[in-house]
């Protein structure tokens, strides 16, 4: 079995298999861009139906995947339970699956991406939305988090709101609005239903305003209800300091030599995103560009600069007039609720944030200090808050 697994492997990922385990160990060895996993000897590799293309059958006596992966300094891995008989097994991922959905709209309809982390049969599903300028990947070290620590009982959809990432661009700029947004994720949610017995949802800014007009309208009628919410430095009163900042750099289109580049020009308008190191920020600023035709290592940004045009329209008036409807819907919420503050947010007020304790669901606040708008949920003490609640 384990000869006809590493054919197998050979075909669908060439040049990954190193066929020399280290001293100790049993099986092929997987290469960086599934991440290497060393196990102890008793391993057989399965074949599998389905996206994954297999399973490792794993005996590990007295250790659990953790604790062994924990020894041997991997990173990166992340394990998902299936049945191979009475077996317990693991399958081995390192990247989500890009899927896509079409949604409607006054055309002929537009296509939404998602990322998806776990397996597709975990009824405990967590949907990650990005803020305004964001995409899905946003999410990679949070969704990591939650299928490890769940055991594989996690399911982790990360959707690229239209106009960002991998989604469609409009044709209307005035499409891009958070009741068009919502309208887009009533089709997401629709499509988990089938496989959904536990909802939480965590959204970043927009990505939580888009969860407050979902889940705090008590007539709306909802797939699946909502267990638990996470707010990442949003809430009904938005500081208008903080549009004016965004509004400066939204939209602005430019072509970058490299990367490494973009990544220094995206810091500079991110700061307030906290303490990251060049690597986590390479790491995110990755996802954020694509290749610019025709050249061979310039990149651009990968939104559709026209999201600046609805957002660049709203005035202190307008949005102060929105601000009693956003408070409506934060009362209408009904799930437990976590929200989480960066110490020196600019868009989300330490009063706004106290009142949202004391009203409504009556959020839980946790604030990060040395952070502002908004935390990336990446260092560990972040990831630790939100997994413990949403795994609760």
């Amino acid at each position: 079995m384990l000869l006809a697994a590493t054919a197998i492997a050979k075909a669908w990922f060439p040049m990954l298999i190193d066929e020399t385990p280290p001293s100790g160990n049993s099986g092929p060895i997987m290469g960086n861009e599934l991440s290497i996993l060393y196990f102890k000897a008793g391993i057989e590799y399965s074949s599998m139906d389905g996206d994954v293309p297999f399973c490792a059958s794993v005996s590990i006596e007295g250790d659990d995947l953790m604790s062994l992966r924990r020894k041997k300094g991997v990173r990166g891995s992340i394990p998902l339970r299936c049945s191979f008989g009475n077996e317990l097994a693991f399958v081995m991922m390192s990247d989500p699956q890009l899927k896509y959905l079409t949604c409607p709209d006054s055309g002929a309809g537009h296509r939404m991406a998602y990322w998806e982390w776990g397996s597709e049969s975990a009824e405990h599903v967590v949907v990650c939305v990005h803020g305004l300028s964001r995409q899905g990947r946003d999410f990679d070290v949070l969704a990591q988090a939650l299928v490890e620590r769940s055991g594989g009982a996690t399911r982790v959809i990360c959707p690229d709101v239209v106009g960002r990432g991998q989604s469609d661009w409009m044709a209307d700029p005035q499409a891009y609005q958070v009741p068009f947004y919502a309208g887009d994720m009533m089709v997401l949610l629709e499509h988990l239903k089938p496989h959904t017995q536990a909802l939480d949802w965590v959204g970043t800014s927009m990505g939580g305003l888009i969860g407050m007009a979902l889940f705090g309208q008590k007539q709306m009628p909802l797939p699946v209800p909502v267990r638990r919410l996470v707010l990442n430095d949003v809430g009904p009163t938005i500081e208008w300091q903080a549009l004016t900042r965004i509004s400066a750099y939204l939209g602005r289109i430019v072509e970058f030599n490299s990367l490494q580049d973009a990544a220094d020009a995206m810091w500079a308008v991110s700061t307030s995103f906290g303490p990251h190191t060049p690597e986590q920020w390479l790491e995110l600023s990755r996802h954020m560009v694509k290749p610019v035709p025709g050249s061979a290592t310039a990149v651009t940004l990968h939104y559709d600069p026209a999201i600046a045009v609805y957002f660049g329209s709203v005035t202190q008036e307008t949005a102060a007039q929105g601000e009693a409807m956003l408070w409506a819907l934060y009362d209408g919420i009904q799930a437990q609720t976590l929200l989480v503050r960066g110490a020196q947010s600019d868009l989300l007020s330490r009063q706004t944030a106290q009142f949202m304790t004391e009203r409504g669901p009556k959020a839980r606040l946790v604030e990060f200090a040395g952070v502002g708008h908004a935390p990336t949920l990446i260092a560990p003490d972040q990831v630790d808050v939100v997994t413990q609640f949403l795994l609760a």
